[in-house]
């Protein structure tokens, strides 16, 4: 009964939002391209000197979008888009002097440290999901998908080609995407799609878009896309099959159990099978993911689990609708989960192998998108009285779109280990089932999304369940948060990420923000304040268990940088276990203590767009029964257009008043990464983390020989970093734990 008030609550918050919801102004009626077909060859050149792009319609006077929105751009950029039977062409003029602003050589460079133009495309004009595609000065691509529309990640790859021709006062782009990469629906008649295209100048400090988009939200907003026309229909869609296969030979060691293991001849492929132009099978056989890359430590000061991204390619196209169920601390699919698992003999998440597994995703038609994924591991041993299970991993996710950029979707996550045998560390099935309700407005002011979750395990307990409520408001001047949810004491994910149960939780933020006007404008673009707040309450416990509140504000400065701060957050902390707060297997906290404390912090980031950046974040004040000075930050030095070499530090200096800890926490992390040409890259890092004492190195060799195929070599290592016990065991200064040297080869197909 609780949960259907709390649901109907819900739906009245959605209709008041459909009341107040505003439109976008048109932009699809007012910001329109006709594409016609190439009647000639296009010359992928990076020069659009043939007649087919003299007789493109052209686009220019494109809005600016940074440091202000009212204005048209300072930079001019004229765009043309053609298409033949295979390529939907994109050229684009960019007036700029020959000085550019360029992070490196290697593609998929971070947003705001290159110059570039890119192109939003929304095949399905639903304004939620969508592919970007950039490219900077040099060359240098960068694509990525749009997803709840706006989202966007650059760990999706696939093929497409680019030319760039560089003049003393401009430089031209063209672009060849080809139809099997993107995902679309021909029909007979006309077709129409979204598109929108975007400019940074960072020299000129200036971001524009084609269509007018404010400033409070980003260049991958789909609301506001153009209408891309197409007079002469795009091809239907042919056979579209991928197989892209890999080969690979490691040597590795454990130090810990005396292991080596040499593989001379590993291999195992992917392949993609376009079931339909927008739906897609992808289906992986023995897969190995040894060239990703390595996790960034972090210092954990907390009780529960940390969150890392997922980064492996084949869970990635696609991903939000299996991903984006819950929330970020209520996740029932959480893909780290298939494929990686703790080591508990040395607290490092390592590498599981999985046999096989098959991925069903995309579309059905405009209005319905489905997403299937089934994956089976093998049995892996860790040591003595330490096995995990072979275990199959499931997943079916249902979406259907009820309003022009709102969704219904349902779910269900099923983990079931296969084969179990005595000393297996888990032995059990976990399930969960899910519906859920997603609501955006036409102009993105309003986002809405409701859900209810329930989990099933052999034994049956009651409590099993968890639904939630978000609610956000953004305009120019004032946005706002609030989120609702409720954990039962019993909800098991043991596919997904939940760090806390049987919690009802309330937090959100408010923040009004100001564009000054005369002298300050020149040095400052924006500032904020408003407060903040998370209130956590422990049904077991019958009482608050956490809770921290405060003032937070901030100064975005016309370069680019930004002040940040927290004044007199209060944090309030009940334990009802015994915790060490420094995380280093010191003299507990008792259980059953209450503490409220109170910090100041700080952080700053600076001018981007210099070869010298730095960014740092403080915190200064009380800390359970103690101290705490906290200090966070990384320095870049990029040597363009060559390489980045950075620095990130960490320290944590927490004083507790005797018996209790006393401690230093440090964390260090020197890195490179350098493009020795578009093609070929270096990236290296080592971390030094005296919590968990250890030392890690990873290196990592890319040689991308053809469009997505590539040569790796990654060499990685873990030592103790100081003087110590491990079981009991005495432990020296770098002794190592554990070594390996891997050499692999992709290969990207089409049939």
């Amino acid at each position: 009964m609780l949960f259907m008030k709390k649901l109907l609550l819900a739906y009245l918050i959605f209709f008041c939002t459909n009341i107040f919801a505003q439109n976008n102004n048109n932009i699809e009626e007012n910001y329109q391209i006709a594409i016609k077909k190439a009647k000639g060859t296009i010359q992928l050149d990076g020069k659009l000197d043939e007649s087919d792009w003299q007789n493109a319609m052209l686009i220019k006077n494109f809005w600016q979008g940074f440091p202000s929105d009212t204005s048209r751009a300072l930079v001019k950029t004229e765009v043309r888009v053609v298409f033949d039977d295979n390529f939907l062409y994109i050229g684009a003029s960019c007036f700029q002097d020959k000085k550019y602003v360029i992070s490196s050589l290697k593609r998929d460079f971070q947003a705001g440290t290159s110059d570039l133009f890119g192109v939003n495309i929304d095949t399905f004009k639903d304004k939620l999901n969508g592919f970007n595609f950039s490219v900077s000065p040099l060359g240098v691509q960068r694509e990525g998908l749009i997803t709840n529309g706006q989202d966007f990640t650059t760990d999706w790859d696939n093929k497409w080609y680019s030319k760039v021709s560089n003049e003393e006062k401009f430089w031209v782009v063209e672009m060849a995407i080809p139809f099997k990469t993107l995902r679309y629906k021909y029909q007979e008649g006309q077709n129409e799609w979204l598109i929108n295209f975007l400019r940074s100048d960072i020299s000129k400090n200036e971001l524009s878009n084609w269509t007018p988009i404010p400033r409070n939200f980003i260049g991958t907003s789909l609301a506001f896309s153009g209408k891309l026309i197409w007079e002469d229909a795009p091809p239907k869609p042919g056979v579209n099959i991928s197989i892209i296969p890999y080969g690979l030979t490691e040597v590795n060691k454990d130090y810990l159990s005396s292991k080596t293991n040499s593989n001379n001849l590993n291999a195992g492929f992917d392949a993609k099978f376009a079931i339909t132009p927008s739906l897609n099978l992808d289906v992986t056989v023995n897969p190995d993911f040894a060239q990703v890359e390595v996790d960034q430590q972090v210092t954990n000061l907390s009780r529960f689990e940390l969150f890392f991204p997922e980064r492996r390619q084949f869970f990635l196209e696609n991903s939000d609708l299996f991903s984006s169920f819950g929330a970020t601390t209520i996740n029932p699919f959480f893909s780290r989960r298939i494929g990686l698992s703790r080591n508990p003999k040395t607290g490092f998440n390592e590498k599981i192998p999985i046999l096989g597994g098959i991925r069903l995703s995309g579309r059905l038609d405009k209005n319905w998108r489905i997403g299937v994924l089934n994956m089976q591991t093998a049995r892996r041993n860790f040591g003595e009285n330490s096995n995990l299970s072979s275990t199959n991993f499931g997943m079916f996710a249902l979406q259907r779109r009820i309003a022009k950029r709102s969704f219904i979707s349902m779910m269900l996550v099923n983990k079931e280990p296969i084969s179990v045998q005595k000393g297996d560390i888990s032995t059990d099935f976990n399930r969960v089932a899910g519906l859920e309700y997603r609501y955006a407005s036409a102009d993105n002011r309003w986002l809405m999304k409701t859900f209810y979750h329930r989990s099933f395990t052999p034994q049956k307990l009651a409590q099993q369940y968890a639904w939630g409520v978000n609610l956000e408001y953004d305009r120019p001047n004032f946005n706002g948060r609030t989120t609702t949810s409720d954990i039962g004491d019993n909800h098991t994910l043991e596919m997904g990420y939940l760090p806390r149960k049987s919690i009802l939780r309330s937090s959100g933020e408010a923040n009004f923000v100001f564009f000054p006007r005369g002298k300050w404008s020149k040095v400052i673009n924006r500032f904020y304040l408003g407060p903040d707040w998370d209130f956590l309450y422990g049904k077991i416990q019958g009482r608050f268990v956490d809770w921290d509140a405060g003032l937070f504000g901030g100064i975005k400065f016309q370069n680019q940088s930004e002040l940040n701060f927290a004044l007199l957050r209060w944090d309030y902390t009940y334990l009802f276990s015994p915790f060490d707060p420094t995380n280093t297997g010191g003299k507990q906290l008792p259980a059953d203590t209450k503490y409220l404390y109170f910090s100041n912090r700080l952080s700053f980031t600076s001018n981007v767009r210099k070869p010298f950046s730095y960014a740092f974040t403080s915190r200064l004040g009380n800390y359970f029964n103690g101290k705490i000075v906290q200090f966070q930050s990384s320095w870049s030095y990029r040597y363009q257009p060559y390489g980045i070499f950075s620095l990130d530090f960490t320290y944590n200096g927490i004083r507790l008043p005797k018996p209790y800890n006393q401690s230093d926490l440090f964390l260090i992390g020197p890195k490179i990464d350098i493009s020795f040409t578009d093609k070929i890259f270096l990236k290296g890092i080592l971390q030094y983390n005296n919590q968990i004492n250890n030392i890690n190195t990873n290196i990592r060799f890319q040689w991308r020989y053809k469009p997505v195929s590539d040569l790796f070599i990654v060499y990685t290592d873990n030592y103790y970093a100081y003087e110590g016990f491990n079981e009991n065991v005495p432990v020296y200064s770098f002794q190592p734990k554990n070594r390996a040297l891997v050499v692999k080869m992709t290969y990207w197909l089409n049939l």
